[in-house]
């Protein structure tokens, strides 16, 4: 009871530095915009790359390109921006599992967010060619999680190496390769207006991924903490 209460209370937490400042939301939807405008800019040098069979492939791997970048620049300040400070203040009022609970809900909120909005940007920029649509968001909403897990642990254990963002990078390579291909994969599945029953192994894939990934933060992040 008292792990689901702290995590309750740091989630209201780190919702109310996020809703005074807004400098991850704005920063990264900033991104996001740019970033499907400078793509915007370049397709129209092709006027007829809208028309052609690739195009659907194209626009799903450029979409989640987008949201993985957006994903480590929202992500990464999870633990990095933490001054050792308040680490400590933490470290008196709150358990580890507590702690890293609380992050990763946090960036599962923030990111399915983002990614909500970065779809619909899109979207308008560009003709959306998925067939099911209903399903393409709810992959957005599962590569969202996904993301969210798997860069918040890496971004604790970053943290304690000294701030470094370059080791969030190399460590994070590894895990979200297959996470990123079996996002790609399924969502151009739905796309191609496929019947969902040939994703569900690799959905069952990306959950166990996640699965681990949390089980994983909760075992380690204690032992993080103490260092």
């Amino acid at each position: 009871m008292d792990l689901i209460k702290q995590t309750q209370e740091l989630l209201k937490k780190e919702i109310l530095l996020e809703w005074r400042s807004k400098y991850a939301f704005n920063g990264v939807l900033l991104y996001v915009i740019s970033t499907v405008f400078v793509c915007y800019m370049a397709f129209n040098l092709n006027p007829g790359f809208s028309g052609s069979q690739g195009y659907s492939l194209v626009w799903n791997i450029l979409f989640w390109i987008i949201i993985l970048f957006a994903s480590v620049n929202a992500i990464a300040k999870s633990f990095l921006q933490e001054s050792k400070g308040r680490l400590l203040y933490y470290y008196t009022i709150a358990g580890p599992q507590a702690i890293i609970l609380s992050k990763i809900i946090y960036n599962i909120l923030l990111m399915a967010l983002l990614s909500t909005l970065a779809l619909i940007i899109y979207s308008v920029f560009f003709k959306n060619p998925a067939t099911d649509n209903v399903y393409y968001f709810l992959m957005v909403l599962l590569g969202s999680i996904s993301f969210s897990t798997v860069f918040t642990m890496i971004s604790a254990i970053a943290s304690k190496a000294g701030n470094n963002g370059t080791l969030m990078a190399i460590l994070s390579f590894p895990v979200i390769i297959p996470v990123i291909l079996l996002l790609i994969r399924t969502s151009k599945r739905a796309m191609d207006g496929l019947d969902r029953s040939l994703s569900y192994q690799d959905m069952g894939v990306l959950l166990a991924i996640n699965i681990i990934v949390i089980a994983a933060s909760l075992l380690l992040f204690p032992f993080l903490w103490r260092d």
